[in-house]
């Protein structure tokens, strides 16, 4: 095998253009991505920085082990690529092999690194690259992987593949039917998950990309999702971003420093299910289309009241600032209530749910329009639970039956998925799922 003469594995392009704003930074995934979003998606990913977020650390990496995985309460970054996979082979070994392999990749990348050393162009000329090379000379960009694994990777049609049933969690279980949905079953569900996360689109695509490359012949793509523009914060020095109907995101959401609040409504525990789990989470997931026209069309005070805070400040209606603790019990001169009985933060509030809470960790999209010209958008939300039958399924019971956003949302896809805890330093046996097949 003859070598490439560009052999190094130190970024191709000069150090001055990995920091400032980059070629990537200004055009973001706008290329790379056609095939999947379309021109409104392609503008939103365009290098738009978030006025919530912030300063993007694009020379930062996230470290890829610890007691958990990256990406749940790691600082949300700006930009995601969301895909699910489904095994399409009968092989215990080869998944084994493969998740494995996405290991050793995935640690590379999230550290700003080729999927394989010198894989973009320094292996054999008259071969494909082992790495595609559109990050080659990118920065880390706070770049995380998040690994799941759905229902239908333990038993699928009734068939046990690779001999892990036993393993599956109570819990783990495909959400039910909810009134106000239009779930599409081809963008729903899934054997594995994969969460990209960065503060550069390209760079989060190229992961996706790769991994997908790799597992090619014992994995296919069932569907993905562009994000752009986190809808929650997960440290307290990130400001509230705003979703696509203009109003804060997230105030209430949990925060990476909350310990014992995430002890108790993110992470797995000890005696809650299998062994494997223990330290790990579920990851709920749900794409929500918006009526947008709907909405812009819609006064200030009626989306206020549909809400339950103030647009401009995020503040509960009838108070002042953000933050303040919502206060069901104000009521206007007309002796009602100044937050509508209906209104979303209502009927989403630990009040109204009996104190469950949850780790959101969203993003906006946008996939171009539809036959009638109305715009494909809204929220991929994503959710990080300890249990998604007594926390996830509840709230949205009670946001699906009478919440006043619902005139003008509708989720169309659904999935669930269990995400194993992190790899610990230095353990070089443990690869993504290894416990599952001890």
């Amino acid at each position: 095998m003859s070598s490439h003469p560009n052999s190094s594995e130190s970024p191709a392009e000069p150090e001055a253009q990995r920091s400032g704003l980059s070629r990537r930074k200004l055009f973001g995934a706008a290329g790379v991505t056609a095939a999947v979003v379309g021109a409104a998606g392609a503008g939103a990913l365009a290098g738009r920085a978030s006025a919530a977020s912030t300063p993007n650390h694009l020379d930062t990496a996230v470290p890829f082990r610890g007691e958990h995985q990256a990406g749940i309460i790691t600082e949300a970054q700006d930009r995601m690529h969301f895909a699910t996979f489904d095994v399409t082979t009968n092989s215990r070994d080869d998944v084994i092999k493969m998740l494995a392999d996405w290991t050793e990749m995935a640690e590379r990348m999230t550290q700003g690194k080729e999927a394989f050393p010198n894989g973009s162009t320094g292996q054999n000329p008259y071969s494909p690259p082992s790495d595609t090379g559109e990050a080659l000379g990118l920065p880390p960009s706070q770049l995380t992987l998040t690994i799941g694994f759905g229902p239908s990777f333990f038993l699928k049609d009734g068939v046990d593949r690779f001999g892990i049933a036993d393993k599956k969690p109570d819990a783990l279980v495909d959400l039910p039917k909810f009134p106000n949905e239009k779930i599409d079953p081809a963008r729903s569900g899934g054997d594995i998950v994969v969460q990209a996360c960065s503060n550069d689109p390209q760079v989060a695509v190229h992961a996706i990309r790769n991994l997908a490359r790799i597992g090619f012949g014992t994995v296919a793509v069932r569907y993905s999702q562009l994000g752009f523009g986190r809808t929650s914060s997960t440290t307290r020095n990130q400001s509230t971003p705003r979703n696509l109907f203009g109003f804060k995101d997230g105030t209430a959401n949990l925060r990476s420093d909350e310990t014992e609040k995430l002890n108790n409504f993110v992470w797995v525990a000890d005696g809650d299910g299998p062994s494997w789990l223990t330290g790990g989470s579920y990851l709920v997931a749900r794409r929500i289309r918006m009526r947008i026209e709907q909405w812009d069309r819609t006064t200030l005070l009626e989306q206020e009241r549909v809400i339950g805070r103030q647009k401009g400040t995020g503040a509960p209606m009838g108070l002042n600032e953000e933050f303040e603790e919502l206060n069901f019990d104000l009521k206007n001169d007309k002796d009602e209530p100044l937050i509508d009985t209906l209104a979303h933060v209502r009927l989403a509030s630990p009040q109204h749910l009996g104190g469950i809470e949850i780790l959101r960790r969203g993003y906006n999209f946008t996939d171009g329009s539809d036959g009638f010209g109305h715009l494909d958008a809204g929220l991929f939300f994503i959710a990080f639970v300890r249990n998604p039958v007594t926390q996830f399924v509840p709230m949205q019971n009670a946001i699906s039956r009478d919440d006043a956003m619902n005139e003008y949302v509708t989720p169309t896809s659904s999935a669930v998925f269990a995400c194993p805890p992190g790899i610990p330093e230095g353990d070089t046996s443990t690869f993504w799922g290894s416990t599952l097949f001890d």
